[in-house]
């Protein structure tokens, strides 16, 4: 079966298409396109899609799942891959799949001791998750400085997912034929803005 793999959850606009075996669940990557630019995810993503589609040797109707990073990131970049991914699932008639970004990253990890995985979260801050030894997400998403973390054994400090890790996070789940969660972007941040308090009583002397 053919997945497209999608996110906009970093500052890179990832694309890329994975052939999974429905017998062994074996995942191979078909093509690609990557693309490190924070203010061009709206601009360069329905082109990647096209272009590793068509690199991949198929058309959009070939597809039979889509996976789509769902964060944690900023607002903008998580909206541009989402409302593509919806758009896709819904014109094509394929399920899509969300996909923790730090999952995304963790399922490309090499065995061996726990590990936490890091992504730039702006602000002089960290995206955190930690794994253990098998790639299982023992704690987070969190966001946080840096410093205040307690040390980790070993850390993945990755810039972006690779479509291939995108797809292992959720080939689980592809496999499985489930209904799909839906696309629910991990902000973990609160909004800038507050609603306005009371007004002050103004006295008079």
């Amino acid at each position: 079966m053919l997945v497209l793999a999608i996110d906009t959850a970093t500052l890179a606009v990832t694309a890329g298409v994975v052939s999974v075996d429905r017998e062994t669940g074996a995942a191979r990557p078909l093509a690609e396109r990557v693309t490190l630019d924070a203010r061009a995810h709206g601009e360069l993503l329905t082109p990647h899609v096209l272009d590793a589609v068509g690199d991949a040797g198929h058309g959009l109707a070939d597809l039979d799942a889509i996976a789509c990073g769902v964060g944690p990131g900023p607002y903008t970049g998580l909206r541009a891959g989402m409302v593509t991914a919806a758009a896709l699932s819904h014109s094509l008639g394929v399920p899509a799949y969300p996909v923790c970004t730090l999952d995304a990253i963790a399922a490309s990890a090499e065995p061996g001791e726990p590990f936490r995985v890091l992504t730039d979260a702006r602000r002089r801050e960290v995206y955190w998750a930690d794994y253990d030894a098998e790639g299982r997400r023992l704690d987070g998403p969190h966001v946080d400085k840096p410093a205040e973390l307690t040390p980790a054994a070993r850390v993945l400090d990755h810039e972006q997912p690779t479509p291939l890790g995108i797809v292992e996070a959720a080939k689980a789940a592809i496999l499985s034929g489930a209904q799909p969660d839906p696309l629910t972007p991990l902000y973990l941040r609160r909004p800038d803005a507050t609603e306005p308090g009371t007004r002050k009583r103004v006295s008079t002397s």
